[in-house]
């Protein structure tokens, strides 16, 4: 903050900053501008208190400490809030000209240009100079006759005056803004889509997918963010400690080896079996939004570490909509019909690349479609669940065909069996579920939204429903095409990369086989699906290309659009 050294302007510096829970019922100036450039950016932040730092939030920032640097020693942080006017906020500059106070704002990007192709304020950039005006004229008692914005990418100074028009449209924004806090749905996306590809806040909104939901002869472009490349860090070794030494996370195994690693490269923290992390690396995981899971040995997933903030809003909507069994009934057909399609689908693919007889395959083809076709017919969520344990039950019945003739016999597959795995190929299958699961929750929990209010599974003891939910969408593509592909190609070591053990089970401790993968398979399959997760697909309903890992997310985004006012698109896609 740079502000003229003149004795009367010393009282302006000193005015205190209220605490944060003193300003509860003030809206940020910031918010104003917001606001002024999209209303449904404002909800997004000021409501849902979603943000996103992109790099021209983190660009902006630098512009300021450049200033503040320039400014050698004058630029002062001057906080200024009123709670007649509602409003709060830190201005950027304060000089005297003349006598007269003129707060200034300094923007990164170019000015707009009017009809004349004079230097104009953008309306967002102007409301937020207005409102600094009028908490200056409150907080001094002056009057503040103009205000003046520098675009710093043309050098371009841009003067605005102060006049009652200016002050009685700061006044309707705050009123607009209040009514928006009160509401609980979001406004509307934009009708102007090139405001939609400048927002940081696009990725969350998906603007260009709810217009697809109103016109699906829209063409959206892909605002979704990029793929993901931090990594997914799998600490593995029973006895492994997670701590923190500055800005990185660091391992430390049992023969006190250690491993260093940069936060901005870690997206996940999973520790398998006995491995520790200390509460100093889960302060430090929970303020970066890193994910940290925990799995059991066998591939079990336990549960995860919930590092949601903010507004309550979101999963106020989530628990209305769910609460609906209409509107959940309507979910899990769309979720249960993309999901025995895909197993359909996926069954005629490799029938039509093989040209040995497949009775079993044919047969399930053959008898999956009417049970299919009577899905959109079903009236309750447990007329739901008998069609699809029929279709599942014909569709692992056909997987034992898929096998080459070259797998050995303990790597075949007969039946479905889990808790726990009775053969290697289960084994395989629960380990990736376990994976999935723990990816699909993570994704749920970024978003914001409650793993465990689902609308299709019920409640279980640790699984939460929502992530069972979305995930039936991902297991055939992300686990049971890997650890067919895998077993086929001769991949697996049937002694060293499973442990086999018999154990006494029920009252007559009749023997029990349990197939665990080893230390060694565990590393093996990890780094299959980590592989998977990064293959490239095309959503066939939005056009773009995003890999799996994205693919989770925006799911989870849909199907929270679904109960948003924007449904149609979760659940959009099957495998071919």
């Amino acid at each position: 903050m740079e502000i003229d050294t003149d004795p009367w302007l010393e009282p302006t510096a000193a005015i205190p900053a209220s605490d944060p829970s003193e300003l509860a019922g003030t809206i940020r100036v910031s918010a104003l501008h917001a606001l002024a450039y999209c209303p449904r950016l404002f909800y997004l932040e000021e409501v849902e208190e979603l943000y996103v730092q992109d790099a021209a939030v983190f660009a902006g920032r630098k512009l300021h400490e450049e200033l503040a640097e320039v400014a050698e020693g004058e630029w002062v942080e001057l906080t200024l809030e009123s709670e007649a006017l509602g409003l709060r906020g830190k201005l950027d500059a304060l000089r005297s000209r003349d006598g007269q106070l003129i707060p200034y704002e300094h923007k990164r990007g170019r000015c707009r240009r009017g009809p004349s192709k004079q230097p104009e304020a953008w309306p967002s950039d102007r409301l937020q100079l207005l409102a600094y005006a009028c908490l200056l004229e409150a907080a001094l008692n002056v009057q503040v006759q103009e205000g003046r914005i520098r675009y710093h990418a043309e050098n371009v100074l841009v003067r605005v005056p102060i006049d009652p028009a200016g002050r009685a449209e700061v006044a309707a924004a705050i009123a607009q803004a209040r009514e928006l806090r009160r509401s609980t749905q979001r406004p509307p996306v934009t009708d102007n889509d090139r405001l939609c590809a400048r927002c940081s806040l696009a990725p969350v909104c998906l603007p260009e997918e709810a217009r697809l939901v109103h016109d699906r002869g829209w063409e959206p472009v892909r605002l979704f963010p990029a793929d993901d490349d931090r990594e997914v860090v799998h600490v593995l070794e029973a006895g492994t400690r997670v701590g923190r030494k500055g800005e990185q996370l660091k391992l430390t195994q049992r023969d006190n080896a250690v491993n260093l690693l940069p936060v901005e490269r870690v997206g996940q923290v999973v520790l398998h079996s006995y491995s520790q992390i200390s509460t100093q690396a889960l302060h430090f995981c929970h303020d970066r939004a890193i994910g940290v899971h925990f799995v059991s040995g066998g591939g079990r997933y336990m549960g995860g570490f919930d590092y949601r903030a903010g507004s309550i809003q979101r999963r106020v909507r989530q628990y209305c909509a769910l609460s609906d069994p209409n509107t959940s009934l309507q979910l899990a057909r769309k979720l249960v019909i993309a999901k025995t399609k895909s197993q359909r689908q996926f069954l005629m693919r490799v029938r039509r690349t093989r040209s040995a007889v497949l009775p079993l395959v044919d047969s399930a083809i053959i008898q999956m479609k009417p049970l299919i076709d009577r899905l959109e017919r079903a009236e309750s969520l447990a007329g739901l669940l008998g069609f699809e344990g029929k279709i599942a039950a014909l569709y692992f019945s056909a997987l034992p065909s898929l096998l080459v003739e070259t797998v050995p016999p303990e790597l075949q597959f007969s039946d479905r069996n889990r808790r726990p795995p009775r053969d290697r190929f289960n084994c395989l299958l629960g380990f990736g579920y376990g994976l999935l699961l723990k990816d699909i929750t993570n994704a749920l929990i970024a978003i914001g939204l409650e793993p465990a209010l689902g609308f299709y599974h019920q409640p279980r003891s640790q699984a939460p429903p929502l992530a069972l939910d979305l995930m039936e969408l991902f297991r055939l593509p992300l686990v049971e095409l890997l650890v067919l592909a895998s077993v086929n190609r001769g991949m697996w070591q049937p002694e060293e990369d499973f442990a086999i053990c018999t154990v006494g089970r029920g009252k007559a401790q009749q023997q029990v086989q349990q197939v665990w993968l080893s230390d060694e398979g565990r590393r093996k399959f990890i780094q299959l699906y980590e592989r998977r997760k990064q293959d490239v697909w095309k959503h066939p309903v939005t056009g773009y290309s995003l890999t799996y890992r994205r693919l989770f997310e925006l799911e989870a985004r849909l199907l929270e659009k679904e109960w948003s006012g924007e449904p149609g698109l979760f659940a959009a896609w099957s495998v071919r």
